[in-house]
This record gives structure tokens, C-alpha cells and sequence, in this order.
């Protein structure tokens, strides 16, 4: 299983790619992904279920699901990656929920709009979209509640860490909650996903930080402690590890891009 680190845990993330033949491993990210078939046939496998999909037909990825991609003879295809954040309401709605079908069908309008977007449209426009595929989908779907299985022991980590980034979510106490050894705990997150417990801890809590910077009022301060940072020092040396600049800057420029 591959973890994929450049498409989890940045707030405003947004990935096209489009291409033909694609073949893709199992692997799991902490973002959405609608993989759409615009010629040809593909198979994606997501969470052991496997769909073919052709003449436009869709799949929509729920954050932290396993999946894979084959293309056995030919298919041209176009993927959506986007963080949770730009659909908040959405993502947090379902919160450990996923979907009994991950299957479904957009019309044209849509598919078009995602082709065609690019890094000049503005966070409004392109939460629209977003928000309006969501909505395309969650019309005839069906949820289940979903807290992993022996088998699954990184998706109860990262449902841990979602639940309690907040307050306590050091490894001891995740040791506690899964009855795994700490430091056995430690080594199989490393191992799994390429970064330490630790670090996706931190890079989570910014993640959070940074929708709040964009969507609220907040002091910086009270984010920071909302966040489980427990010093505005820590927050801030953190934040500009993470996003390379500090929360100020960044609230003061993503309110530009708004306006602009």
C-alpha cells in the first residue's frame, strides 16, 4: 500500500490530471478523488469493491479509502483530487461515514468544468464546483458507518488523530485507544506512510488552522489553542515549517485572493 503524502493534509489543495492507459497501485491519501473515465474503460477497486467505469461514468474516493487503478486495453481518464477542506460541510457531515457505492455519473456540465479548471479561479468558484459535485453525488448515495478492522490499522490512526487532535492525541494515548505498543504503533505509522506520527499529528493541526484562518474571526491566539497547539511559539514555528509562512501572512493573503 502506498500512502500519499502530497495529497493529504493541506487545506486548499487542488490536483488535475489527465492522461490515458492508467495504472495505479493501492494506496490511500487524506483527500477526496473523482476519477472519471472520458474514453475507453477503467477499473478502480475501492475499499476491496471494484467498479468499471467508461463513457464518463465516475468514482468518487471518500478521504483515507483504499484504492487502485487498472486499465487493461485502453481508456483516456481525468482525476479530481481536493482536500477536504474546500467541502467542509460535506466532509464533516460524513466523518467517518463512507459511501456502500463509490460509483456514479455526472453530466457533461460537469465533467467540462473539471477539465477545464486552472490555478486563476477563485476559492468561491471553485468551492461551487466542488460543493455542486458533492451534491451530484449525494443524491442516491448510501452511507455506512466505518471505523476499520483488525486489517486496517492506519485508518484507526487516522480516525484517532481527527477525533482528538484537539487535546490528548500523543502516541501514548493513541496506545491506549488501539491496545497496540507504542512503539510498535510508531514504526508501522513510519512505515506506512513515509512520515512520522508525530508529524502528521502536527501537519493535521495546521491543516485545521488554516481552514479556520480562511473562515472565521478568530484570533490567531485562540486558533492556536483550538487546534492543540499549546503556545502561540509552537503554533507559529510550526505553521511556517508546514506552509512556509506564518498564520498572519497567510489569513492576509488568502483574504486577498478572495477579493481579487
Amino acid at each position: 500500500m502506498l500512502y500519499q503524502a502530497q495529497h493529504s493534509i493541506i487545506a486548499d489543495k487542488v490536483t488535475l490530471e489527465s492522461g490515458i492507459n492508467l495504472n495505479f497501485p493501492t494506496h490511500i491519501h487524506n483527500s477526496f478523488e473523482i476519477i472519471i473515465a472520458t474514453s475507453g474503460e477503467m477499473e478502480i477497486t475501492v475499499a476491496g469493491k471494484s467498479y468499471i467505469i467508461s463513457g464518463n461514468e465516475c468514482v468518487l474516493v471518500f478521504p483515507n479509502q483504499l484504492h487502485e487503478i487498472k486499465t487493461e486495453r485502453y481508456a483516456e481518464h481525468a482525476i479530481l483530487i481536493f482536500s477536504p477542506q474546500l467541502v467542509r460541510a460535506f466532509s464533516k457531515k460524513f466523518e467517518s461515514h463512507v459511501p456502500k457505492i463509490n460509483k456514479f455519473c455526472l453530466d457533461n456540465f460537469y465533467i467540462n468544468k473539471i477539465k477545464s479548471l486552472d490555478g486563476k479561479r477563485s476559492t468561491v468558484e471553485l468551492k461551487g464546483l466542488l460543493y455542486s459535485i458533492c451534491g451530484e453525488f449525494d443524491k442516491n448515495a448510501e452511507y455506512f458507518e466505518y471505523k476499520g478492522d483488525g486489517q486496517n490499522l492506519l485508518f484507526k490512526i487516522f480516525n484517532f488523530v481527527s477525533e482528538n487532535y484537539k487535546g490528548k492525541c500523543s502516541l501514548y494515548e493513541l496506545a491506549k485507544e488501539t491496545t497496540y505498543n507504542y512503539v510498535y504503533l510508531s514504526k508501522h505509522f513510519s512505515k506506512n506512510t513515509g512520515i512520522s506520527y508525530t508529524e502528521y499529528v502536527c501537519r493535521f493541526r495546521i491543516n485545521e488552522a488554516c481552514y479556520l484562518l480562511m473562515n472565521t474571526n478568530s484570533s490567531v491566539l485562540d486558533i492556536a489553542y483550538e487546534c492543540g497547539f499549546d503556545c502561540l511559539r509552537s503554533f507559529n514555528r510550526n505553521f511556517k515549517a508546514v506552509i512556509g509562512t506564518s498564520p498572519s501572512a497567510y489569513r492576509t493573503q488568502k483574504a486577498k485572493n478572495r477579493v481579487e
